[in-house]
């Protein structure tokens, strides 16, 4: 099956959170909107184990 351009987006959308999500300066409401932005893209793609 060949990924399609909207799934490969996804991949680096999530994979730019998670970069991010690293980054020491964040707030602690800064990580809260990335962590459920990751948990919307994982479940979006299928990638949260459901």
């Amino acid at each position: 099956m060949k990924p399609t351009c909207a799934a490969y987006r996804e991949e680096m959308q999530l994979l730019a959170l998670r970069r991010r999500l690293q980054n020491d300066s964040l707030t602690d409401r800064e990580r809260t909107e990335i962590r459920e932005q990751i948990r919307a893209l994982e479940s979006a793609t299928g990638l949260d184990g459901r």
